[in-house]
């Protein structure tokens, strides 16, 4: 018996709910139908919501994949620019050498000249296939992407801003300016 109350009670609960409820909504204006239609409706705008986050979100991570695939190449291609770098000193300093012992006669000081020479060949080589590349300077136009001008000099049959001298070479590791060539210029 007392399950027979327990039962009429909660569906008397149950029925003034829904009694309450459905006073609310006329008091609004609505009818059940209105609100269920209206439940629809914020449905629909969340799928569209949660859709257009989804749609953000997949072109995030692509541009993140591509932003990592750019910086990985750069590291690859840059990564041995400090190494280049003074390398370059080396390659400086097998040049001096070739420049004082090129003009001496005596045939043992040629030899060691013509295996140094061979030597730095191979090392520009080397560099070479690496992506260094020596950049143009005596007889161009001064450029100061790529040159440092020291001075300038007044010559007679150069035209204004020529590289009539350089100092020391400039090179470029795969397009990028590692050292500009220190040059004198022109008047």
């Amino acid at each position: 018996m007392s399950e027979n109350v327990e039962n009429e009670v909660g569906a008397q609960e149950a029925k003034s709910a829904k009694d309450e409820l459905s006073e609310n909504q006329e008091a609004k204006g609505e009818s059940v139908e209105d609100s269920a239609e209206n439940a629809k409706e914020e449905q629909k705008k969340d799928e569209v919501d949660y859709k257009s986050q989804y749609f953000y979100l997949a072109a995030e991570m692509e541009n993140m994949r591509k932003r990592h695939d750019r910086e990985r190449q750069n590291f690859i291609k840059f990564g041995n620019e400090k190494i280049v770098k003074s390398l370059l000193d080396v390659l400086d300093n097998l040049d001096r050498t070739l420049g004082a012992v090129t003009a001496d006669s005596d045939e043992k000081v040629r030899n060691i000249c013509q295996g140094v020479e061979m030597v730095r060949k191979q090392f520009f080589d080397v560099l070479s296939d690496n992506g260094v590349k020596e950049v143009e300077a005596e007889g161009q136009t001064f450029d100061p992407n790529f040159h440092e001008a020291l001075t300038q000099q007044a010559v007679e049959g150069k035209k204004e801003n020529e590289i009539i001298n350089v100092f020391q070479k400039g090179y470029i590791l795969n397009g990028r300016l590692v050292r500009a060539a220190k040059v004198i210029v022109a008047k």
